[in-house]
């Protein structure tokens, strides 16, 4: 079974890596949004990556359409960002954004700009805060939108991740007292999975 990659210690130690890099996201998102974040626990699994939107449904609950950005990091360690969000929920941000918005221009921002500026707030945070904590500076490329109202399916499209095997990393946020809820997902290549392993045994023996 792929999920025998990581000893009970090296998936214990990668979840609490995994639960600070989610609280910096969530500080983050708590800004951008003026609003309490609630977190769920970080859930770690190595998954074949053709069954990966089988996997994430089953962690998440989602069955209907989602709206999904993605962004690529590399280091030694590399892999894809994903901020996944219910596409129905995403318009009640209008009201909360806050922070860097004038009042003025929060009726011009559209929902794909919210949702950017959401997972910008996400991937940004956590993956540097964990690949940090791993020893590891991640580089990042440009954020891209998978789809508006596509299914979980459509997320992972074949030929999107040219890998068998992958680290999958999940968590999600939610806003206290609101429906909207957003799922950040780290997809971490299979030839980063050892790289991974080392990263903890390095860190475990430092401490």
């Amino acid at each position: 079974m792929p999920d025998r990659v990581f000893t009970e210690m090296q998936r214990d130690a990668l979840q609490e890596i995994a639960n600070l890099g989610m609280g910096q996201a969530a500080t983050r998102l708590s800004g951008l949004l003026n609003a309490f974040i609630e977190l769920s626990v970080p859930r770690v699994r190595v998954v074949a990556v053709s069954e990966a939107a089988h996997a994430l449904r089953e962690m998440t609950g989602i069955d209907g359409p989602v709206t999904a950005v993605r962004q690529g990091f590399r280091s030694e360690i590399k892999g894809e960002a994903l901020v996944i969000c219910r596409s129905g929920e995403i318009d009640e941000l209008g009201a909360l954004i806050g922070g860097p918005y004038a009042e003025s221009t929060r009726d011009a921002l559209t929902g794909q700009e919210l949702i950017f500026d959401v997972a910008n707030a996400l991937s940004g945070a956590c993956v540097s805060s964990m690949l940090d904590q791993l020893g590891r500076l991640p580089v990042f490329s440009q954020p891209g939108l998978l789809g508006e109202a596509i299914m979980l399916d459509e997320v992972f499209q074949p030929g999107m991740l040219a890998w068998d095997l992958a680290l999958l990393v999940e968590v999600n946020f939610a806003l206290e007292d609101q429906r909207f809820r957003a799922h950040l997902v780290m997809l971490m290549a299979e030839e980063s999975i050892h790289y991974v392993s080392r990263a903890i045994d390095a860190l475990l023996h430092s401490l």
